[in-house]
């Protein structure tokens, strides 16, 4: 199985396994809605797609689910990952736990920075939300790629110049499909999807 593109940033793992999350238990019930709706799962080519993440309290790390993991039905606790510390001018994520965290990692991390009463993030693909949201929403520049610090950046710019809080959902113009909503728990990104 090839999952939707490889991790682009240096990741530096933590010897410190992650411990029991309650979180889990929500994103396996989020993310079965999603595979259920096509959201989140694996497409024709067998690439594993979307990925969920929860911040850990008020601080900016937070567990997400590990790259490639889209294929999986229900997520254990060694398919997720704990970003601990991230830099976007290195380029580099640390973690915590067994899975690689998701590509998409950067992301996750300049939302989280940039406003601290998000508590969840999704991501995922779908044709026909990605074009609304595109003609819609705050969306990512067409040049700039998925899961580098150009698109952590982009987000950044997003939440500084755009009303993308109120929307609580945008389009990444150069990743096809690529569809991220936020909000204060997983309740409330899910149904920014419109679900």
């Amino acid at each position: 199985m090839r999952e939707t593109g490889s991790v682009k940033f240096i990741a530096e793992r933590s010897p410190t396994p992650i411990g029991p999350f309650a979180g889990l238990v929500d994103i396996n019930t989020y993310r079965a809605k999603l595979r259920q709706c096509g959201l989140v799962g694996v497409d024709q080519d067998g690439i594993a797609f979307g990925n969920v993440s929860i911040r850990e309290g008020a601080s900016t790390r937070f567990y997400i689910t590990g790259s490639g993991s889209g294929c999986k039905t229900e997520l254990m606790l060694t398919d997720c990952a704990k970003v601990m510390v991230y830099d976007l001018a290195k380029n580099c994520v640390r973690f915590e736990g067994g899975a690689m965290p998701s590509s998409e990692s950067l992301t996750h991390a300049a939302i989280y920075a940039a406003d601290p009463t998000i508590g969840a993030i999704i991501h995922c693909h779908s044709s026909d939300l990605w074009k609304v949201l595109l003609a819609e929403a705050p969306t990512t520049p067409a040049n700039v790629e998925y899961g580098t610090p150009g698109m952590a950046r982009a987000v950044q710019h997003l939440f500084a110049e755009t009303n993308v809080r109120e929307k609580k959902a945008f389009a990444m113009a150069g990743h096809r499909d690529g569809v991220i909503s936020f909000g204060h728990d997983l309740a409330e990104s899910y149904a920014a999807l419109g679900n």
